[in-house]
């Protein structure tokens, strides 16, 4: 094999290594397994994955595309972390474009896409059963996607992947409501309404449901923390 050859067989595998590193970092990230601000240091992500730093620079890039990850000059890579402002615009982003794809997802179901809609239902229980939240919100946020499949509009289906990624983030800095994270009977509701083909009550159940998520979140400014302990402490 010549030398132009061996050197794109390597690339290849750089490629190959970036897009495992970059989708295994992607679902700790959206399993809150990795909290927002938490810096990843190439160093010690390359020893993680037994990779080099320069596929750990294309994960993180491919990353911070995608606004899962904050690369700071002179300081490195941290897992984003949304501000109040951006917390509000993207649930906002939310109900306006998720309730026109859960129309259109009723009028264009097909059974098998019922069947997969309600496997995610299953396994989000499961994984709430296991009381392991991070996973039901990941399965929650694949179900809102699945919808906008269904829904057969490419374009905002892509809006709202990106916007869902950036509510993963949202959630664990702001949720405040135990008790659920995209509550059960919700998901049924919208399913059953899907498969129904009742496109009117689809759309009313999705921009319900994401109020109701929305209004999960505690979202009311504060004032900045005191820049030192001085700070903090005088009367």
């Amino acid at each position: 094999m010549n030398e132009q050859a061996n050197r794109s067989l390597e690339a290849l595998k750089n490629t190959a290594s970036g897009e495992t590193v970059a989708s295994a970092l992607s679902l700790a990230i959206h399993e809150h397994r990795l909290a927002p601000g938490t810096k990843l240091g190439e160093d010690e992500v390359a020893e993680i994955f037994g990779v080099s730093r320069t596929v750990v620079r294309a994960a993180l890039q491919a990353l911070a595309h995608h606004q899962l990850v904050d690369i700071r000059r002179n300081r490195g890579a941290f897992v984003a972390q949304p501000s109040l402002r951006e917390a509000r615009e993207v649930f906002e982003a939310r109900e306006l474009l998720e309730p026109r794809t859960a129309k259109s997802a009723a009028m264009r179901a097909t059974p098998d896409d019922i069947d997969l809609l309600k496997r995610h239902i299953v396994d989000e229980h499961a994984a709430l059963d296991a009381a392991d939240q991070g996973r039901a919100l990941r399965l929650s946020g694949l179900f809102h996607i699945e919808i906008a499949r269904i829904a057969d509009q490419a374009t905002i289906a892509g809006f709202i992947e990106a916007l869902i990624a950036r509510s993963s983030l949202i959630i664990a800095l702001y949720w405040r409501r135990e008790s659920a994270l995209c509550e059960s009977f919700a998901h049924h509701a919208l399913v059953g309404a899907i498969s129904e083909g009742n496109s009117q009550r689809a759309e009313e159940l999705m921009r319900s449901h994401l109020v109701d998520l929305h209004s999960a979140l505690d979202l009311r400014d504060r004032p900045n923390p005191p820049r030192s302990l001085r700070d903090a402490l005088r009367p």
